[in-house]
């Protein structure tokens, strides 16, 4: 059992609402609160378990205040979260089925393939352009692939679907975040039913981080959407990098 000393709650607060802010505007909240986690004494598999948990209520926050900006219909996007969520919770029950090192071991180079686009591609900015794939194709190829991905790993599932949207969907940068955290909401809340059958999240410190995860994602997601590309193009750029540079730091 771990102890909840002031010190401790304080910690696990602060991190919530960091990683709240920054996960709303470009993912990447698990870089702060997994090893904060780790430091309060849970294990590597209870920290991402319980990760999903407080993410969760910053992750719903985030697409509730982008749906009433009015980037995004919860009503027309709730079939992508559906999708997504089957997909996060097949790839958390397969977690201990499938081998994961190899995806593990080219996921740095992905990561920093997709903080090399958002730097140096010109033009990317709120603009929406012509869509390279179907919506139905989307749904039924695309997102179930990152949905599986993050319920399987997770690390990264908001780059890659911000990437997708972007890329394939045809969305502004803008745009592409306010759907992203709603089918990012949706595997990461699929992987969570998973995990919780297994009994790993920690649910009392998860609930603990969940309403300074919800205060981050509120305050992040307004200030993205009066800034836009300007703000969420470099945030994507860091958060990405720094989590190919974490997970190359493990492996080494």
């Amino acid at each position: 059992m771990i102890a909840l000393a002031p010190d401790v709650v304080a910690m696990l607060a602060a991190a919530a609402l960091a990683a709240g802010f920054v996960d709303s505007i470009a993912g990447g909240g698990g870089l702060i609160t997994v090893p904060v986690l780790m430091l309060a004494g849970a294990t590597p598999e209870q920290a991402l378990a319980t990760n999903k948990v407080q993410a969760s209520f910053g992750a719903a926050t985030a697409a509730a205040s982008y749906a009433r900006s009015g980037l995004v219909d919860l009503r027309q996007q709730g079939w992508l979260a559906l999708i997504a969520f089957g997909a996060g919770a097949a790839g958390a029950v397969l977690v201990t089925a499938l081998p994961t090192e190899a995806l593990r071991i080219v996921l740095p180079v992905i990561l920093l393939g997709i903080a090399a686009f958002f730097a140096l591609r010109p033009g990317l900015d709120d603009t929406d352009r012509a869509r390279r794939m179907t919506p139905a194709l989307f749904a039924l190829a695309v997102v179930p692939a990152i949905g599986f991905y993050d319920g399987l790993i997770g690390p990264g599932a908001g780059a890659f679907y911000m990437l997708s949207f972007v890329m394939l969907a045809g969305y502004g940068v803008l745009r592409a975040t306010a759907h992203t955290k709603l089918v990012n909401l949706a595997s990461n809340v699929g992987g969570l039913a998973a995990f919780a059958v297994t009994g790993q999240p920690l649910w009392l410190l998860g609930l603990i981080m969940g309403p300074a995860q919800m205060l981050g994602a509120a305050l992040g997601s307004r200030i993205a959407v009066r800034k836009g590309a300007r703000l969420i193009k470099p945030l994507l750029v860091v958060t990405s990098t720094a989590l190919a540079l974490r997970l190359l730091w493990q492996m080494a």
